[in-house]
């Protein structure tokens, strides 16, 4: 696996068998597995899955750290190497400004819309698989017991582009939608048709605000996104925010919207 997060957490687990004094056959009984099942773990020849590494969990009464680094690498493994500081500092804002004149955004899509975007950058199977993973375990920002503010805003066609034969799905993305919108620290504005032609529709973009009041920027491109510190693009973006934002109906018209969309899908 060369060097990958699970990789590390094979080793660790191997040095927790050591430093409780257990060969891989003692550990085998204690967790219930086989030795040769500990042994590909430890080797790298068997990916640690959930179920094992919640019996060492118990075994080693570690608090449940090897499932938490499971869930880790499952959310940077799916991700390219230059675009997990970004998937860091999402992790650590406490406001998300985003902006998406094309997609839903992946904070807020479901499992099989997640799939269906992802399978058109021609990936293989297994990668679309970790990249799904990946973006559905990013969305525990929004979830977890210190939820990240979130404002959305969409532009209109986002909720009408078919999904090429699942308007099912795309009935279910956008029901998942405004189950979203209605939660108190999650505001999704759609930007009507009537805006026609307005600044930032070119790409989207996304505003992190950090804890100690910082703001990086995510770009979205075609080929490769990119990250943005410097002080003047973050006001050429914030600018751009602030355009995007006045062009969009209100919450309540934005979810009424977003209601009627849903509708037209089923």
């Amino acid at each position: 696996m060369g060097g990958s997060w699970l990789d590390f957490i094979a080793g660790e687990l191997r040095q927790a068998r050591l430093r409780a004094g257990l060969s891989q056959e003692d550990l085998a009984k204690l967790i219930n597995y086989s030795a040769s099942h500990v042994s590909g773990v430890e080797t790298g020849q068997r990916p640690p899955k959930a179920d094992y590494l919640a019996a060492m969990d118990q075994a080693m009464e570690t608090g449940g750290m090897f499932g938490r680094l499971l869930d880790r690498a499952v959310l940077i493994e799916g991700v390219p190497g230059w675009m997990r500081g970004w998937v860091d500092d999402e992790r650590k804002a406490d406001l998300l400004r985003w902006y998406e004149p094309a997609y839903i955004p992946g904070i807020l899509q479901t499992e099989a819309y997640a799939r269906l975007t992802l399978a058109d950058n021609l990936s293989r199977s297994e990668q679309i698989e970790q990249q799904v993973a990946s973006r559905l375990g990013r969305q525990v920002i929004l979830t977890g017991q210190h939820p990240c503010q979130l404002v959305a805003v969409l532009d209109v066609m986002v909720l009408r582009r078919p999904l090429r034969g699942h308007a099912e799905l795309m009935g279910q993305q956008l029901a998942h939608l405004v189950k979203m919108a209605e939660l108190p620290h999650v505001q999704i504005l759609v930007v009507p048709e009537e805006a026609g032609l307005y600044p930032a529709l070119q790409g989207g973009f996304i505003l992190a605000t950090l804890g100690d009041g910082a703001v990086v920027a995510y770009l979205d491109q075609q080929v490769r996104a990119q990250m943005m510190h410097r002080t003047e693009d973050i006001v050429v973006l914030q600018r751009h925010w602030e355009a995007v934002r006045g062009e969009a109906l209100s919450r309540r018209q934005s979810l009424d919207l977003i209601k009627e969309a849903a509708c037209s899908w089923t």
